[in-house]
C-alpha cells in the first residue's frame, strides 16, 4: 500500500489522469503545488472533454466548502 502511494506521488502529468489526481486529493483531503502545476499543465495543453471538466468543477467546489485544503 505504502509503495503503491509513493508511486502515485511520483507519477508526471502525462502518466496521471484527472480520474487518479482527483482520487489522490479527496483521499488526502490536500491539493499541493504538484497538484495544482498538474491541473494547470492539464489545462493548458490539451482540450478537456466534458467529464474532465466536471472532475475539476467538482475539485473546485470541496475546495470552497472546505472539503479539501489547498497546500504548500
Amino acid at each position: 500500500m505504502l509503495k503503491s502511494i509513493q508511486s502515485l506521488n511520483t507519477m508526471t502529468v502525462s502518466q496521471m489522469t484527472l480520474e487518479e489526481l482527483f482520487g489522490q486529493v479527496m483521499f488526502s483531503s490536500v491539493v499541493t503545488r504538484h497538484d495544482r502545476r498538474q491541473l494547470r499543465s492539464v489545462l493548458l495543453e490539451r482540450t478537456l472533454n466534458e467529464d474532465e471538466y466536471a472532475i475539476i468543477n467538482r475539485l473546485l467546489y470541496n475546495v470552497r466548502r472546505g472539503w479539501v485544503k489547498i497546500i504548500d
